[in-house]
């Protein structure tokens, strides 16, 4: 059984799982409007998703780990071959937004696979808060979770 991962705020863990922070400010792959859920393969790669996104001071605020598990059936894997030549700018391109857009309001899977852009190779989990099946993720229960000081390190 697959098994995804989500960084969050103490404060946010009981609407981890809306998708609304993406509905109101949109990502990579959702468009502003889009309720999604964004999740990792691994600890180490959410946390890597976290540290491109603050600054040094939200680093060190308090963090939970949240595991969430999924049946392989509830999961589709995005073609990886079909993404646009731009689909790791640094500002994500309109084009992986409706890519994701799209698969949301389908509703073909609760799950989708998609490429990291941080490490290539390894995978980010897409989650549909709105799909039919969602009840069908089996979340754990939060675990503590600190960046170490060394990565806010300079020079």
């Amino acid at each position: 059984m697959p098994i995804a991962w989500r960084l969050v705020k103490p404060y946010r863990v009981g609407d981890a799982f809306t998708g609304e922070g993406a509905r109101l400010f949109g990502g990579r792959w959702n468009s502003v409007g889009t309720p999604m859920v964004y999740a990792a393969e691994t600890k180490s790669l959410a946390a890597l998703e976290i540290l491109v996104h603050v600054d040094a001071a939200d680093l060190m605020d308090e963090y939970l780990c949240l595991p969430v598990r999924f049946d392989k059936r509830l999961l589709r894997r995005l073609d990886f071959s079909s993404l646009p030549v731009q689909w790791r700018n640094p500002m994500p391109p309109a084009a992986t937004q409706h890519i994701g857009d799209a698969w949301a309001e389908e509703c073909g899977s609760v799950v989708l696979e998609v490429p990291s852009v941080l490490i290539p190779g390894e995978s980010n989990y897409l989650i549909n808060p709105r799909h039919p099946n969602i009840g069908k993720l089996k979340t754990g229960p939060p675990e503590p979770f600190e960046f170490d000081p060394r990565l806010l390190k300079q020079g």
